[in-house]
């Protein structure tokens, strides 16, 4: 079979391994906002959306089940958010999500993923003040007037409206994600999202040269790499 069919093997192990992890990071998200809320995503809009993120991102259907079906129960995992705070290569700035049953651990790794790539975590608060922490809209359109209109309506406190190549994106606090998506879903029927998600964006960025990039990339990597981590946001600016 020689060389040929083990990397045809090999790329085939890589891509089982990516999906696993892809999987395993909805199940537990997908776990938490449940329990937290209700699992029943007419009446949670964020786990409405993050189910239709997961199936956007082909999870299977079983996958999606067993983690609702977990969440109704009176047992399973106890997931808690752990967020970690510091500076990366270029002394970019760098926020890590995390859901997981054991901080310790969890704090342990992501460490270890900054002492690699030679950053430095930091203690909460370090970097948080430079991010907004958004819920973030994109669709298609070009009537921002009718989207702001709809959102003013509903009193949703707008923090910024585009409209560019055909695309309106609404950026609002994420307290408010409830009521603009609702607003926006009732003034434009049958709208479809291309993001839909709570992020952290930047309220500034940081220029890396290509040394300082090609870190922050292995850095990122090797944290999305930890099963507990569900995000990693920088500030970085590069490869332009």
């Amino acid at each position: 079979m020689g060389r040929a069919y083990q990397n045809r093997k090999e790329s085939m192990a890589k891509t089982s391994d990516q999906n696993s992890k892809l999987y395993s990071k909805y199940s537990r998200e997908i776990y938490t906002c449940a329990k937290s809320g209700s699992s029943d995503p007419d009446s949670n809009l964020a786990l409405r959306s993050l189910l239709d993120r997961a199936k956007k991102e082909q999870v299977p259907a079983h996958v999606i089940k067993k983690a609702l079906e977990k969440a109704q129960g009176t047992g399973g995992e106890d997931f808690a958010v752990a967020r970690y705070e510091g500076f990366g290569p270029g002394n970019c700035m760098v926020i890590v999500d995390c859901l997981t049953d054991n901080p310790n651990r969890t704090y342990g790794d992501v460490r270890t993923c900054f002492n690699k790539a030679k950053a430095k975590i930091g203690s909460q608060g370090t970097v948080m003040h430079m991010f907004d922490h958004c819920a973030i809209f994109a669709f298609p359109g070009d009537d921002e007037e009718a989207a702001l209109e709809a959102l003013m309506m509903a009193d949703v406190d707008v923090t910024d409206i585009e409209c560019e190549d055909g695309k309106i994106t609404v950026f609002a606090p994420q307290t408010e994600y409830n009521k603009a998506k609702t607003a926006l879903s009732e003034a434009f029927d049958g709208v479809e999202f291309d993001v839909d998600e709570i992020q952290f964006v930047p309220q500034t960025t940081t220029d890396l040269s290509e040394e300082d990039a090609a870190t922050l990339e292995k850095m990122i990597d090797m944290l999305e790499d930890l099963e507990d981590v569900q995000n990693v946001y920088h500030n970085a600016q590069y490869g332009a």
